[in-house]
């Protein structure tokens, strides 16, 4: 069994669909990338009890990596470090020189604002160098720090504490990648595949009729984690597979092709918008869209893309 990997976004925000969620599936895909299997994405409010909870469901969940986003800003509903340290048995303690990063930081954007009152600024954003005994610091984007944190004794999960706003997020989950309690957690990852077929202009039950014409023709589905979305008009069948299971995916692939001849589009991975970028920029040619009932959406999908 691979390594099993939770995440917890905190935020009551999120949690009420004020704003949505684009960490927890992000951090997913990045951790399946790395082979591990994702146990769950957990969204919890900013309440204290309500993240530990989440924190102890996922060490059930016998995880040997939880990721957490949000909560680490300046006010009072940011709780997310304290809360990590206490399901890790650490003390909270003052990291006197990342408090000197933090406020270096905080300086020049104090000087936009003339009015404020700096030493307020600072003692507010104090608590973010407040930090879990022996955590390990991953240095601002923003003004927050993130956290590696690993239990103060006996075996857990190691918690990588990380911001949430996605431009500071991303980043800094490069940085964690480099500690050594992080590579530890993720050493017994398998090294899975991924690969995707698209199908245009057919219903779901019709790929879920395939499977089961692949597993009477004697295909080990069972050896393949396979699932299917419709999505934009299109279905999309993702499945995840171990290197040496390579045939028994490509026996289904064969299956699907041959069943699917005229509404199969893609096999690697490219969307329908990118297959019309690449023949328009191969052919040098341009497009125009004059577009009603659909309110812009063709350029819109067009201009999603980097280069278009």
């Amino acid at each position: 069994m691979s390594v099993r990997a939770g995440i917890v976004v905190t935020g009551t925000e999120v949690l009420t669909g004020r704003v949505s969620d684009r960490n927890g599936p992000w951090l997913s895909d990045r951790l399946l990338e790395l082979g591990a299997d994702i146990a769950a994405i957990v969204v919890v409010g900013d309440r204290p009890e309500e993240i530990l909870r989440a924190l102890r469901f996922l060490a059930g969940e016998s995880c040997a990596l939880i990721v957490t986003s949000g909560g680490l800003g300046p006010t009072a509903d940011d709780l997310t470090a304290e809360v990590v340290g206490r399901f890790q048995g650490r003390a909270m303690v003052l990291d006197s020189e990342l408090e000197g990063r933090i406020a270096d930081i905080l300086r020049p954007l104090m000087a936009r604002w003339p009015d404020l009152d700096p030493e307020a600024v600072l003692l507010s954003n104090r608590k973010q160098a407040v930090i879990p005994a022996g955590a390990g610091v991953l240095e601002p984007v923003g003004t927050a720090p993130g956290l590696v944190v690993t239990p103060s004794a006996g075996e857990g999960p190691t918690v990588v504490v990380l911001p949430g706003p996605p431009r500071e997020l991303q980043p800094m989950w490069s940085a964690a990648l480099e500690c050594s309690a992080v590579r530890d957690a993720l050493a017994g990852a398998v090294d899975y595949r991924r690969a995707m077929l698209r199908l245009y202009g057919m219903p779901e039950s019709e790929i879920a009729a395939t499977l089961r014409a692949a597993a009477n023709a004697g295909i080990a589905l069972g050896r393949l984690e396979i699932t299917t979305c419709l999505r934009r008009g299109e279905v999309e069948v993702v499945t995840r597979y171990e290197p040496r299971d390579a045939a028994v995916y490509e026996e289904l692939a064969a299956l699907v092709r041959e069943r699917h001849a005229d509404t199969l589009f893609s096999d690697d991975n490219t969307t329908v918008d990118g297959q019309v970028l690449a023949l328009l920029s191969s052919a040098g040619e341009t497009i125009a869209v004059a577009e009603s009932c659909t309110g812009g959406l063709l350029a819109g999908r067009l201009t999603e893309l980097a280069g278009s």
